[in-house]
């Protein structure tokens, strides 16, 4: 943005609280550039990360990534989900202010929605609150939290949700968590005052962003491809597979045995010569499983004999 772009206010938000915005706070020093309140709401595209587990990015993406298509197109915002093979992933969303609120306001009231229906089936009857942590460049959270923590406590008791900056930076990075946790309502009210604090502080110097590293799966290269073990999921290519199986389900069922665990391949789905096997067992099971099958695809690949 160049030093003469004039910030929109959001018209979502009561003037009062908002206060005057301003990008360069101290180029402007002495005179508050008066926030000018237009009809469209804030008119300044704003980036915020959101740091999620799989099981919240699998409710986000929804089946055959339904939901995130809705939510992208009712929000208007650009959501972007990071790599797959990951138990942390990094969600992106992109938009003028009141577009990202929107899909704020759907993502906290998926979640809810999942909490729901979760305690459908247990015995809890108090319901826990909806939790979100973004990740804010650490440079912008002193102003988040403020002078002996003001500004966070205003933000706390006037949107009724929990805020907690995290006191360590995310490792090789320069950002840091901030957990917000309580009603959708709640979430909604603080991401908007939180997006005010980061467009009158702008981060300082360079940031370097946190990215969640791939859980440690086997990878196995072959004929300039990679093959991963992932999680309870392993995709070897179809021409692999025979060595995992062997003559007549000798191998795999070796493999079952040795691990304990309970190993399923299934057919291949249509237009895919992909396969995938699914091991289910406890995690030392599994692990051996993976093991095993990775030494198998490796002994093949290198063509170090048989296992």
């Amino acid at each position: 943005m160049g030093e003469g772009d004039t910030i929109w206010a959001p018209s979502i938000l009561p003037l009062d609280t908002l206060g005057t915005l301003s990008y360069h706070p101290q180029t402007h020093f002495g005179r508050k550039m008066e926030s000018k309140v237009s009809e469209g709401g804030l008119n300044v595209t704003l980036t915020i990360r959101l740091l999620m587990h799989g099981k919240e990015v699998g409710s986000i993406i929804g089946k055959k990534g339904e939901t995130v298509k809705k939510m992208r197109e009712e929000s208007g915002a650009r959501i972007n989900i990071s790599e797959g093979n990951c138990p942390e992933r990094i969600v992106t969303i992109t938009g003028p202010t009141d577009a990202i609120f929107k899909a704020f306001a759907m993502i906290a009231y998926k979640f809810e929605e999942d909490i729901i229906n979760s305690m459908s089936n247990s015995p809890a009857t108090s319901k826990p609150p909806v939790t979100l942590r973004l990740v804010v460049p650490a440079s912008q959270c002193g102003s988040l939290i403020g002078k002996g923590g003001s500004k966070i406590k205003e933000i706390r008791e006037s949107t009724g949700a929990q805020v907690q900056v995290a006191g360590d930076m995310l490792p090789n990075s320069t950002e840091r968590a901030v957990t917000i946790s309580g009603t959708p309502d709640a979430i909604i009210q603080c991401v908007k005052q939180i997006c005010v604090v980061m467009l009158e502080s702008p981060p300082k110097g360079a940031t370097i962003p946190y990215r969640p590293k791939p859980a440690s799966t086997p990878v196995i290269f072959a004929g300039g491809q990679a093959y991963t073990i992932q999680g309870q999921y392993a995709i070897p290519h179809p021409d692999l597979i025979g060595c995992i199986i062997g003559r007549q389900g000798t191998k795999i069922n070796e493999i079952r045995q040795m691990s304990g665990a309970q190993i399923k391949i299934a057919n291949a789905t249509e237009g895919s010569s992909e396969r995938q096997i699914t091991i289910t067992g406890t995690p030392a099971n599994i692990s051996l499983a993976q093991y095993l099958i990775n030494a198998r695809l490796t002994s093949e690949v290198t063509g170090m004999g048989a296992l």
